[in-house]
């Protein structure tokens, strides 16, 4: 093992679910590093949707033991590897989805005992702050546009949720495959957003029923593809918009959903589940080479995550959980380590890419 360390850390954990403020700063053991493992010194986090649930319970089937270290995504800086890892190395800044459920506790510690298959070198042209807004999100948008629905240029794309976690990276990357996109959001302000980061049309889907737009921007034909990642009635608007023998692909919905509109348009539909790897552990070399595909894309300047304005460390992290759940937010949610607490969440190239990222994916069309 190169770089032994040993020792104790802080943790901020929850014995219970619940509210927020049930999470609480402990005294926890170092992780030990074991075969294909590396220790990562945490730099920063996200919330995903998932944290949220299993934090308040509605995934507790997810949880890791108590008391509970949360939250799946992580960046920082590599410690301590195992002699077999050969992907990263000690000193390497690195960005994952790596742990905060079952078996695998989660970044709201020091220290992050990862599989070194579901990591990779962060982004060059990222902060730590910005690499931890990416990994969960930036791999199920990757997932669903570049495996599951093959956006082909000239495709017209519909993204419901487009500046949430997953969909305002599913609107950057359907724009760079040389889709037409259409976006929805509950907000002027995010439609702006949405405008910004490479939508063609938007919708304010409060105001705007479902076939209204379909006959607008598609002439009644309906979408080529439509990707929910807003979940809710998302998926049965999704249905109503995909046009005959087009595309679905849901990453968000739950319940129960009719899917008669679905038979009867001969639509194909997809599931996302990101998480998949690190509940079966197949499949895990896979989302190590799309961490790295991702990387480059981002550092190519085709590619920027959003962070919501709010800024939080792990002390705040009950305040971080109620703004993720907030309608407010735009973007994702990251939180800083304590002694990382002056991280450039956006870094001055960043400012720059997501000012013009709009003029550049329009160029790749």
């Amino acid at each position: 093992m190169r770089a032994v360390s040993s020792g104790r850390m802080s943790a901020w954990t929850l014995r219970e679910f619940g509210a927020p403020e049930r999470f609480e700063r402990t005294d926890a053991p170092l992780p030990t590093v074991r075969r294909g493992h590396v220790l990562i010194r945490v730099a920063a986090t996200s919330v995903n949707p998932a944290d949220l649930e299993i934090r308040d319970g509605r995934a507790a089937v997810l949880a890791p033991p108590a008391p509970m270290v949360l939250h799946m995504d992580v960046a920082g800086t590599v410690v301590a590897a195992a002699d077999d890892v050969v992907n990263v190395d000690v000193g390497d800044e690195v960005y994952g989805c790596a742990g905060g459920l079952r078996d695998a506790p989660g970044a709201l510690a020091d220290y992050m005992l990862a599989d070194a298959r579901l990591v990779a070198r962060k982004p060059d042209s990222l902060s730590l702050g910005e690499a931890a807004a990416l990994p969960l999100a930036g791999l199920t948008a990757w997932d669903a546009l570049r495996r599951k629905a093959r956006v082909r240029r000239g495709d017209r794309v519909l993204v419901h949720g487009a500046t949430g976690g997953v969909g305002h990276l599913a609107v950057q990357l359907a724009a760079l495959d040389g889709a037409e996109v259409t976006a929805t959001a509950s907000s002027d302000a995010k439609l702006r957003v949405a405008r910004e980061l490479g939508a063609t049309h938007v919708v304010n889907h409060r105001d705007e029923p479902t076939a209204r737009y379909v006959a607008r921007y598609t002439d009644g034909r309906g979408f080529d593809l439509v990707v929910d990642a807003s979940g809710g009635a998302a998926l049965a608007e999704s249905l109503a918009a995909a046009r005959p023998n087009g595309t679905v692909v849901t990453v968000a919905t739950r319940g129960a959903v009719d899917l008669g509109p679905m038979l009867r348009k001969g639509l194909s539909l997809h599931a996302v589940s990101t998480l998949l790897p690190l509940l079966t552990g197949e499949g895990r070399e896979r989302h190590g080479a799309m961490l790295r595909e991702l990387a480059a894309t981002v550092d190519a300047g085709c590619l920027c995550p959003l962070l919501d304005e709010a800024r939080f460390t792990f002390d705040d992290v009950a305040a971080a959980h109620r703004r993720a759940a907030s309608a407010e937010r735009i973007g994702k949610v990251v939180l800083a380590h304590p002694e990382h607490a002056r991280v450039d969440f956006v870094t001055p190239a960043a400012a720059a890419r997501s000012g013009a990222i709009r003029q550049l994916l329009a160029g790749s069309r």
